[in-house]
């Protein structure tokens, strides 16, 4: 105890030390140090997002604004990238050729590849799409352009008036992009985890459920599957989390995630080692809720 006790004071005195050291540097270099820039009206825009802001804001609200659109873009990509690689893994044991094929050609393609270079794909191919005027219209009161997917809302379809369409809900092409790159990546890691949890579970299991009647899905969902959970959800677990960390390259698309509203406020205030401290916090905290939330799935699972 008294060796663990001076190895803690040990650590606390050497981080200490750093800090003084860090602020006497920046003191005597000129450069504001703490956190006051929060409170500072921001002066840059931001594309409309979860909630309004304009560039009279502070900072802190547009780090907000930062925090939600990753929140949100992480949280759809995770359910979209479950239910799309739960699909992709069973479909690799199909029995039908073609299935088991082209499930495994897009777990290949996906998996090697790097993310940056799809999400880049996919930016492309929203650029590429015809001007507002033109824009597709594959359903009533559905829009589809370069700038963007416009959606009916209770308040009435989009219309088209001046250069853009106004009302709605509109979809940034960054945000689809993103939103894209991340589920359809993911989803092939997580296929292969399913896959490989199914394949886990003994041939014992499916052999009784077969010899008593149960047709080849109810083996699959109520036999093999629960079983299975306890394989799956630890390495699922670390694909959640990189799928949130991945979120960060929305920088270079263009969408305001907190990593690019954090790299914006970095280089008007300066303040790199606080804006770069605060920004791994939250990317932290996220992390930390969902390995919490998914390690309650785990010990739920292990009772299965």
């Amino acid at each position: 105890m008294a060796w663990q006790v001076a190895v803690v004071a040990l650590v606390v005195a050497i981080a200490a030390a750093v800090a003084v050291q860090t602020a006497a540097n920046l003191e005597l270099r000129g450069i504001a140090s703490g956190f006051g820039y929060l409170t500072r009206a921001a002066g840059f825009e931001i594309s409309r997002g979860p909630i309004a802001y304009s560039s009279r804001d502070t900072y802190a609200r547009a780090l907000g604004v930062g925090f939600l659109n990753t929140i949100r873009v992480s949280l759809l990509a995770i359910v979209i990238a479950t239910a799309l690689g739960l699909l992709i893994g069973v479909a690799r044991l199909s029995n039908i050729w073609i299935v088991a094929t082209l499930s495994k050609a897009y777990v290949e393609v996906m998996r090697n590849t790097p993310l940056l270079l799809q999400l880049l794909f996919w930016y492309a191919v929203s650029q590429a799409l015809p001007d507002p005027r033109h824009a597709l219209n594959p359903l009533p009161g559905v829009f589809l352009c370069f700038r963007g997917l416009y959606l009916p809302s209770l308040a009435g379809p989009p219309v088209f008036a001046g250069f853009d369409f106004h009302g709605g809900i509109a979809i940034s092409p960054e945000f689809a992009a993103l939103l894209i790159g991340l589920s359809t990546c993911t989803a092939a890691f997580i296929g292969e985890i399913v896959r490989g949890g199914i394949l886990a579970v003994g041939k014992g299991q499916t052999e009784a459920a077969a010899s008593l009647g149960f047709s080849r899905g109810q083996r699959l969902w109520l036999i093999v599957f629960p079983q299975a959970l306890r394989v799956i959800v630890p390495p699922t677990t670390s694909q959640f989390l990189n799928l949130v960390k991945n979120s960060s390259l929305a920088v270079a698309i263009g969408y305001p995630d907190l990593l690019s509203i954090t790299s914006t406020t970095l280089n008007q205030t300066g303040q790199a080692i606080e804006a770069i401290a605060l920004a791994a916090l939250v990317y932290l905290t996220i992390s930390l809720t969902i390995s919490l939330f998914m390690n309650l799935g785990d010990r739920a699972a292990a009772y299965v």
